[in-house]
């Protein structure tokens, strides 16, 4: 959704879209990561150092309540934060990195299939559908694998099956 579009969403709702209420939307639109609470008061206060954290807070509240602005847990990846985006028209998927964080969008038809599939399934209609798919990167599945490869050599040789049998009847 675009922030003229929610700009418009806001005015009908009769909320006042301040300077500051500006700010968080556009740095929540136009950042192109997904951010925290925290990480988006950072970056909010240094185009406007007045700004505080309650109005940080205040504003998701808001921005969530209408609709406006979706709330992630991105697979508990940070813990127990939540990153913000702002709604999109079109239906996606995040795809996270279990090791280094790493956030990728993936739209297309397999999406719009699923959906279609569960609605029929199910005779649900589906109004909110958020997709999370957790793994691990091309980088960090080389690193893993560097990982147990450097594990494995360290590790002591095992004995031998007839070899730990032995060694259980000395005991």
């Amino acid at each position: 959704m675009a922030v003229d579009t929610i700009k418009g969403s806001l005015r009908e709702k009769g909320v006042r879209l301040t300077r500051q209420r500006g700010i968080l939307l556009e740095l929540i639109d136009k950042s192109g990561q997904h951010l925290d609470a925290e990480r988006l008061f950072q970056l909010a206060k240094e185009k406007d150092p007045k700004l505080n954290r309650v109005t940080v807070y205040r504003t998701l509240k808001l921005l969530k309540a209408g609709g406006l602005v979706d709330e992630l847990d991105l697979m508990h990846y940070g813990g127990d934060q939540h990153y913000y985006e702002t709604r999109m028209k079109q239906e996606h998927a995040h795809v996270i990195c279990l090791r280094c964080g790493k956030v990728e969008e993936f739209f297309g038809e397999p999406l719009h299939r699923l959906r279609r599939q569960i609605e029929t399934h199910f005779g649900f209609q589906i109004v909110l559908a958020r997709t999370e798919v957790g793994g691990y990167c091309s980088h960090c599945q080389a690193l893993r694998a560097r990982e147990m490869e450097q594990a494995a050599a360290a590790a002591p040789p095992s004995l031998p099956a007839t070899g730990r049998a032995r060694a259980k009847r000395a005991v």
